[in-house]
Formats: structure tokens, C-alpha cells, sequence
């Protein structure tokens, strides 16, 4: 996978510093996570309101990032960055075709106040992004169905670098890894869930529409952004208006010949 090798630098400064992390190992734990469905759990929003995390966003892909708000390089910086790729999805897909939610793992600093400020800290004040606090009980729940490996260290925490992209239903569907990613990274996966919606099944305008959105929607590396394509468009109808003049022409073809016979 592309993203692999911007996974395993950071993992492998870590391990220099710290041999019980297992780079590799942390990545297969991640991958293994891929398929599983995520429990309901309450946690708490920066208000301290309870929020489900399947229930509350049913209906719409989430995308999952886990921090500690004690972190004053990493954390904040995968902050910044999501922000920037979830800003460019929400332009490419919709601004309301999914949600984020972003938690403190470290229970007893990630109040809902810590969340609040640290939102707050890195500029993060978009409608549904909710930034939450959880029990003790509830992280180790959360990390375990998410794959995600984490553990304290004298100057914090050592933890590998993910986010999670969790289908409407509830299934971990794709992680994306890296301080810093690739826009498709998180955008693709994204695309396929958010314009593959089986609401739109057995409807032939709607599946339409979807179809043509999902082919369509395509990154331009050259602005860094995701753009609607319509040359599909002029392709398909060159190509439809080729093939039937093609037709036309044989069946000319055919008619002349069968006239030709007759008047013998």
C-alpha cells in the first residue's frame, strides 16, 4: 500500500526510542482491525454531552482520529492536516457526506474541557466534528475494535499514527495512516462510500447520479484538489455517436444489398 512507507518512519523513530514498539506489528494489528464493527459506545462532547458513536452518526460514513491533548508536536499537527484533507473532502463529496469525530485516549487529561481547548487550539470549528472524552473502559473498547496501538511512556505516549473511515453502518472500512497523508488517502475510500449508497440502489436516477459523481469526481494533482470531470462525458457521447453512425451505415449496407437482390 502507498501509505505504508509514511507509516513506518515515524513508527520507526519510535522503536529506536522505545523497543517494545513493533512497527510492523502495530501496522498488522491496524489492517487486522478492517472489517470489524464498531461497539455503540457513549462518550462525552466538549460539553460534556453524551454522544453515541455509531448511533449518533448513522447514516453517513465517520472518520475516526484518536490523540492526547498533552502532545505538543505530533497530535496537533495530525490535527491540522486532517482538517485540511476533511475540508477538501467535504468540497469534493459534500458538506454533509460524513462526519468526524476525534478522541482523547488519555483518560485522565482528555476531559471534555481538554478536548474543547484543544479543538479550539488548532482552529478545528466545523459542523459535524465533534471532539470527545470517554471512560477508561470505553478506550479500550474503541482502541481495540479500531486496531489502535498506544502506550505510555515517560514523556507521553507512543501511539501509531491513524485514522479510521467507518461506514454508515458501522464497519471499520479503511485506515489511513501518516502524520501527514495524501489526499486520496482519505478522499477515495471516502468517495466509494459516500457515492455508493444503497438508498440509491434500484432507483435508476439516483443510482445514476451516484455512478456519475463517483467516476467523475477526480483528484488533480496539480491543485492538490478534487475536481468534477465532464470530459467523460464528450468521451461517452464520442463515442456513442461514433458506434452509431457505424450502425446506420451497415444498416444501409444491409438494406441496399437486400434491395440489390430483389431487383435482380
Amino acid at each position: 500500500m502507498i501509505f505504508v512507507a509514511a507509516l513506518l518512519l515515524p513508527l520507526a523513530l519510535l522503536a529506536q526510542e522505545d523497543d517494545r514498539y513493533n512497527p510492523e506489528a502495530a501496522l498488522d494489528i491496524s489492517q487486522a482491525a478492517v472489517g470489524t464493527m464498531i461497539g455503540d459506545y457513549e462518550l462525552l462532547d466538549h460539553l460534556g454531552a453524551p454522544v453515541r458513536l455509531r448511533s449518533d452518526h448513522a447514516g453517513r460514513p465517520l472518520v475516526i482520529s484518536l490523540i492526547f491533548t498533552s502532545c505538543h508536536h505530533v497530535c496537533p499537527q495530525t490535527t491540522r492536516h486532517l482538517a485540511e484533507a476533511v475540508d477538501a473532502a467535504r468540497e469534493a463529496l459534500g458538506t454533509d457526506s460524513f462526519d468526524v469525530v476525534t478522541i482523547g485516549f488519555d483518560v485522565a487529561h482528555d476531559t471534555p474541557d481538554a478536548m474543547g481547548a484543544f479543538a479550539r487550539k488548532q482552529g478545528v470549528n466545523e459542523p459535524g466534528w465533534r471532539f470527545l472524552s470517554a471512560t477508561p473502559e470505553t478506550i479500550e473498547q474503541i482502541t481495540s475494535d479500531l486496531g489502535f496501538i498506544y502506550f505510555q511512556t515517560a514523556r507521553g505516549f507512543d501511539h501509531i499514527n491513524q485514522s479510521s473511515i467507518i461506514t454508515k453502518d458501522g464497519e471499520v472500512y479503511s485506515q489511513v495512516y501518516g502524520v501527514t497523508f495524501e489526499l486520496p488517502w482519505l478522499v477515495e475510500p471516502l468517495k466509494e462510500l459516500v457515492f455508493n449508497r444503497p438508498g440509491s440502489a434500484g432507483h435508476f436516477v439516483a443510482g445514476l447520479v451516484d455512478r456519475v459523481k463517483l467516476f467523475c469526481t477526480v483528484y488533480d494533482p496539480t491543485t492538490g484538489r478534487y475536481r468534477f470531470d465532464n470530459s467523460l462525458f464528450f468521451q461517452i457521447f464520442a463515442g456513442g455517436t461514433f458506434i452509431l453512425a457505424v450502425l446506420i451505415y451497415l444498416l444501409r449496407e444491409v438494406i441496399k444489398s437486400r434491395r440489390a437482390r430483389k431487383a435482380q
